[in-house]
């Protein structure tokens, strides 16, 4: 199935205070050098606090991630359980269609879906609060036919049952997922043969559905004010740090409140907001900072291609820009105190040192070439 970026899309995104906090725990669970990793994690959060992913957001997630656009948008338009178009607010059905299921009966599923949702996928229903898709195996085959819905499977589904499931989300239920015909978890349907102590001591319901229960969200959406700052792969009580949302995020509009009328141009670049600065950290105790000369735009020449800075993409050099550094000339100039100042300024520290940016800016400086400016001219 071809997955493209949906024609209509809101001005802008922003992480919430807490979901920016969030992000940058997750963040800080890797390696320098490796926050790319974080990619899916953000992606899915940008996903839980709009409802679907918007072209904004994952061009806000590559920028925090320092990573090109596209490698974002090819994982973001690679997995299913990214929405790349507006979904149902109460909820989006994944009807599985794949042998198992097809063979239970997932076309009688395919069929409900069409009768109380809307004839074609992708699309919402009359009162927006739902959509459907079929997708590919969802590896719940013991229990097919299933339907994803959020982070939880309903098994062992019929058109009865499914359609009933629908009714109780219009009304404001929340189903319990798992199996929807008495069994525990995958067990024969006629009951178990063998492992029969399995019985005793059991919870109420099979440890996925059990915490999805406990947990009270199941269909839930994470909507960025409830997120706990806690980071514990940081330690006991830690926090992620004092986040703040990215400046120009101010104005950000909810995806769910885009103008209807709204189209992206075949060239948006003006449309996008620059991106966003990381606010400065207080500084390290005993650690000398000194704010650099900046100046409020290039000299009439033009500005010098910070591109050709080892580690600098487009997209950091529109942060260094939005800082006020537009000349290698300017950069050569750093001295230990300004390189702690802008380091602060970035999303990730240490960046200026490890690829040696003074030094290469001097040698561009005096119009010579690096090893990398020459490679990439």
């Amino acid at each position: 199935m071809l997955r493209r970026l949906h024609h209509e899309q809101p001005e802008s995104f922003a992480f919430t205070p807490a979901n920016l906090a969030w992000a940058e725990g997750q963040v800080s669970k890797y390696p320098e050098g490796r926050q790319a990793s974080a990619v899916i994690p953000l992606l899915w959060r940008a996903q839980e606090q709009e409802g679907w992913l918007t072209k904004p957001a994952i061009e806000y997630v590559a920028t925090m991630l320092n990573m090109a656009d596209i490698r974002v948008l090819e994982v973001a338009s690679f997995y299913f359980m990214f929405q790349l178009q507006p979904v149902g607010s109460v909820a989006n059905i994944q009807i599985c269609g794949t042998t198992s299921c097809m063979i239970c009966g997932a076309e009688d599923l395919v069929a409900v879906c069409r009768e109380k949702i809307a004839d074609k996928p992708h699309t919402l229903s009359a009162d927006g609060k739902f959509s459907w898709e079929e997708v590919e195996c969802i590896g719940a085959c013991a229990n097919a036919p299933v339907a994803q819905i959020g982070k939880d499977y309903y098994e062992d589904l019929t058109a009865e049952s499914l359609s009933k499931l629908l009714d109780d989300l219009a009304a404001g239920k929340v189903p319990v997922p798992g199996p929807q015909n008495g069994r525990y978890a995958s067990e024969p349907l006629s009951g178990l043969t063998s492992l029969k102590e399995y019985d005793s001591g059991k919870t109420q319901y099979n440890a996925s559905v059990q915490l999805a229960t406990d947990l009270g969200d199941t269909i839930k959406r994470i909507d960025g004010t409830e997120v706990p700052l806690l980071t514990p792969w940081l330690g006991k009580n830690a926090v992620s740090g004092k986040a703040q949302p990215p400046k120009l995020a101010v104005d950000a509009k909810p995806a769910n409140k885009q103008k209807p009328d709204l189209e992206v141009p075949e060239d948006d670049s003006d449309k996008i907001a620059k991106p966003p600065v990381k606010p400065a950290a207080e500084p390290v105790e005993g650690q000398e900072t000194k704010k650099p000369r900046t100046m409020k735009a290039p000299r009439k020449a033009g500005a010098d291609d910070l591109k050709l800075l080892k580690g600098v993409g487009p997209k950091l050099e529109g942060v260094l820009n939005q800082l006020g550094f537009w000349h290698f000339d300017q950069i050569a100039k750093w001295g230990a105190e300004e390189v702690a100042w802008v380091d602060e300024q970035l999303s990730f520290k240490g960046r200026i040192e490890r690829d040696g940016w003074v030094e290469q800016a001097r040698i561009l400086a005096d119009g010579g070439e690096t090893a990398f400016s020459r490679k990439n001219k």
